[in-house]
């Protein structure tokens, strides 16, 4: 199987002007190498609708990238518009990443019931948005990391014969 390779883009005004440090997206880059996975491309960008989608589509083009990771732009507020960009440019959504990954979360606190945050497919690349705050990126991508390079295979129509269904004892 195929090494995952991951573009992240961290969505904040304040981040993306130098105004505050971006702490997520270096978070994130070494949960994945730990992972032995590779990340090809970082960024931090304005929470801009139309700028989130051209980075989404670009990304998404790359047949070596697997999984775009965005994180911020998830909230109540109104320049929160992450899932709005990442739904306008997916094909399918996949709703059971987020939702566990909510479900996961509010167990520890209930705020996590306030994000918006979405999962979809384009062009055989999974895009998942996740929380603005390091440690809240990391839990959520940790709940879910074991499920991604199966899904990535599914995405890339590669053989994976293997059995991954959950028998109980």
């Amino acid at each position: 199987m195929t090494t995952p390779c991951f573009a992240i883009l961290t969505i904040s005004d304040r981040s993306s002007k130098g105004e505050r440090e971006d702490l997520s997206g270096p978070a994130l880059v070494d949960f994945i190498r730990t992972r032995g996975w590779q990340v090809k491309y970082t960024s931090i960008i304005p929470d801009e609708k139309e700028w989130i989608k051209r980075e989404l589509l670009m990304h998404s083009d790359d047949p070596g990238i697997h999984v775009i990771l965005t994180t911020g732009g998830t909230g109540l507020t109104i320049r929160d518009v992450t899932p709005e960009a990442t739904l306008e440019v997916g094909e399918s959504v996949i709703p059971g990443i987020s939702e566990f990954i909510r479900m996961k979360s509010a167990e520890k606190t209930m705020h996590a019931l306030l994000s918006r945050a979405v999962c979809v497919q384009r062009n055989r690349c999974l895009i998942l948005n996740l929380p603005g705050s390091p440690r809240g990126a990391v839990e959520s991508l940790s709940l879910v990391a074991d499920v991604l390079p199966h899904a990535i295979a599914q995405l890339r129509g590669l053989d994976n014969s293997q059995d991954h269904t959950v028998h109980p004892h």
